[in-house]
């Protein structure tokens, strides 16, 4: 069946293409879920939610985008959705403070050759929560900093300091990484 018959019978609420289409889609998008919240069984749940609401809202779904982005961007909501729902919110900084950090012209993404793909998921892992969303949203997800803003309630300043303030972190954990010392 073609992903496009797959999803003309979810829209018509066919179980079996529904079944289809959760299994074509759902490691994917575990392991999108997982990048936010860190905790395997948060991330399955995020993961099913995410599908009932994709389900559900699926006469919504106009083939604009791929399913499977369609789908990831409901994934990243709902994941953002409980980080905040577990107090984990991102604290927005002063303004003026921010303007003043976010005029540095260094916005080289320097590291060793030498440091492997693990390594920089581990340092990204380990980045403080407010840096490493906006760092997965922008870097990995490949979101600007206006999308960013409203995904997050942030501004876009405040979106644009926490990512030069989480790439600074991230090349420190990685040179870290680097000389030996670990994290």
């Amino acid at each position: 069946m073609l992903k496009v018959d797959i999803i003309e019978q979810c829209k018509r609420n066919n179980r079996k293409a529904q079944m289809q289409l959760y299994h074509q889609y759902c490691n994917g998008m575990y392991i999108v879920a997982m990048r936010y919240v860190k905790d395997a069984h948060e991330a399955e749940d995020i993961v099913q939610e995410a599908f009932i609401k994709a389900f559900s809202k699926i006469d919504q779904y106009k083939a604009e985008v791929t399913f499977g982005a369609w789908l990831k961007r409901i994934v990243i909501n709902k994941s953002i959705d409980f980080l905040k729902s577990k107090k984990e919110q991102l604290i927005e900084i002063n303004e003026l403070h921010l303007k003043i950090c976010d005029t540095d012209s260094n916005d080289k993404w320097l590291v060793e050759d030498t440091t492997t793909l693990n390594a920089i998921k581990k340092a990204i892992d380990r980045l403080p929560e407010k840096y490493r969303c906006v760092v997965l949203l922008y870097l990995i997800e490949g979101y600007d900093h206006q999308e960013i803003s409203q995904i997050l309630n942030i501004t876009e300043v405040a979106s644009r300091t926490q990512l030069l303030r989480g790439k600074k972190k991230l090349q420190e954990l990685l040179t870290l990484e680097t000389n030996g010392t670990g994290y």
